[in-house]
């Protein structure tokens, strides 16, 4: 996405009220990203629209300073209390991520004698508080499907006066499952309305949706037509790594010149814990978001991520829809995902709002058939990885790390979550990585520098988007020793005796 320079209009030339535009600029937000720029004159003026744009082009504003500006700004309809705007996001992230920005730009508006009120509405927490929000008076609802259809059923939440509806990133809701949630809930709002969808893609159903529900949208799309599925401004390196180096490699990649903050992802919720588990025992900054942890939890992870408390946060795909950061430096596959929308959403974290990232996807064995689709479907031209491991000199290069970089950083720390036993396998802290679904090849070191009868350059520089993943239950084992570092005296000797169980082990076993 092209940077903002002076050339882009603001936000008070495009006619939004004084009051949401001193907010904005309080937040440094003054002139409109392309997607603003392009709905905010459509839907000011009440019109339905479908915005597709991807990841980290300023979706959220598009539609929400447009709502706050008509719904404030109807002397036909004063606001009473009763909601007159909804918002429907798939995830409880998303939805505190879209309150927040909601509430910011409008902390200065006023209903009549009381202040202007934004309220999220999301499962995993108490209803209660909810149910006396709405009770003492509500502007705008921002929440997931199914709080909203809950709430709406037992007669909390009133949806008759609704005078602006917003479907937020739609494909996401119809990976999720949320499709008969959303039907439900439309059944409940009035049909003279203006709706407003917002999505990354354009799938079938959501376009069938649309249709459904929206009265002649216009599309407005926020790209060329032709534009790569992936940002221009990430640069994506794939390697073939094995399960049992994955972390030592991870490691080095943190400590890369110019690494700032890093979201790593897996597939699986065991998985995420283990390499959080891993990181933060070799003295890393990390945090964990995934469905083992409770609401509260994963809040306090976001919150530790976003404030930089921890510079490293390892999620699954589900878990991290939502996260909108814009100073996100690097994204690193531990796993690939199922399919080719999930890997563009995971790299669309990184690279946004005109700033420049890294992916980094590694790729086991046993997943070069699935990455091979991958790269098939998004032509990396990649289908085949170069063989790398944590001591690989090309790694250090072309990822700009220290020559010195080793397997830690620091004491261990603590990376909050369900924590388990941790086998550690050698004095710098090697070890303790995912167990392959299959026995580890041993290689000598020779071998394990080639890089396949590839040349050391060349690893494909595309670009980045948005969807999705779900998690699945991880059948690895307890963690073993890794197998790419440089070698010392000492650390063959404790891998030969970690095979040869000790009468403590064998007693434990038993």
């Amino acid at each position: 996405m092209t940077p903002i320079t002076h050339h882009t209009p603001t936000f008070a030339q495009l006619g939004v009220r004084d009051e949401i535009v001193r907010a904005l600029a309080e937040s440094g937000i003054e002139h409109a990203f392309a997607i603003q720029e392009l709905t905010l004159p459509l839907a000011l003026a009440g019109d339905d629209l479908i915005g597709q744009a991807r990841t980290g082009m300023g979706k959220t504003f598009a539609f929400g300073v447009p709502l706050l500006h008509r719904i404030s700004t109807d002397t036909d309809r004063p606001l009473t209390g009763i909601p007159r705007a909804l918002v429907v996001v798939p995830t409880r992230e998303l939805c505190l991520q879209v309150y927040d920005d909601l509430a910011g730009a409008a902390k200065y508006l006023r209903a009549d004698d009381r202040k202007f009120s934004v309220t999220s509405i999301y499962g995993g927490r108490p209803y209660e508080p909810q149910i006396e929000a709405l009770q003492k008076g509500v502007d705008v609802v921002v929440g997931t499907p199914g709080r909203l259809l809950d709430l709406a059923q037992q007669g909390h939440l009133q949806l008759g006066g609704l005078s602006t509806l917003v479907l937020d990133e739609a494909d996401e809701m119809l990976d999720l499952g949320f499709l008969p949630d959303i039907e439900r809930i439309l059944a409940r709002i009035p049909e003279k309305r203006q709706a407003m969808l917002f999505s990354a893609t354009m799938p079938d159903p959501i376009i069938t949706l649309a249709r459904t529900f929206m009265t002649q949208p216009t599309h407005i799309r926020a790209e060329a037509p032709h534009s790569a599925a992936t940002h221009d401004t990430t640069e994506q390196f794939v390697y073939r790594a094995h399960a049992l180096d994955k972390v030592e490699l991870v490691s080095r990649v943190l400590q890369a010149n110019g690494r700032g903050a890093t979201m790593i992802f897996t597939r699986t919720k065991r998985t995420a814990q283990k390499v959080a588990d891993e990181l933060a025992e070799r003295g890393f900054k990390v945090g964990a978001v995934h469905g083992d942890l409770g609401q509260a939890a994963r809040e306090k992870a976001l919150k530790a991520f976003r404030t930089g408390e921890v510079d490293v946060l390892v999620a699954t795909d589900v878990a991290a829809r939502g996260i909108d950061i814009d100073d996100i430096t690097h994204v690193i596959n531990y796993q690939i995902p199922e399919d080719e929308q999930s890997y563009v959403h995971r790299i669309g974290r990184t690279g946004r709002a005109g700033k420049t990232g890294i992916a980094v996807t590694l790729v086991d064995w046993d997943e070069l058939p699935r990455w091979a689709t991958i790269d098939k479907a998004l032509g990396l031209e990649c289908p085949d990885p170069a063989e790398t491991y944590s001591s690989s000199p090309h790694l250090f290069e072309e990822l700009d790390i220290p020559a010195e970089a080793g397997g830690k950083v620091g004491p261990a720390r603590s990376a909050g979550g369900p924590r388990r036993e941790s086998r550690r396998g050698s004095a710098d802290g090697a070890g303790g990585q995912e167990k392959a679904d299959k026995p580890a090849r041993r290689t000598d070191r020779n071998r394990r520098r080639t890089r396949g009868g590839k040349a050391v350059s060349g690893h494909p520089e595309v670009t980045e988007a948005a969807p999705q993943d779900s998690p699945q239950d991880d059948t690895s084992s307890e963690p073993a020793a890794a197998d790419g570092d440089q070698a010392q005296p000492s650390r063959s000797g404790r891998r030969r005796r970690r095979r040869r169980p000790s009468k403590a082990t064998a007693a434990g076993s038993s």
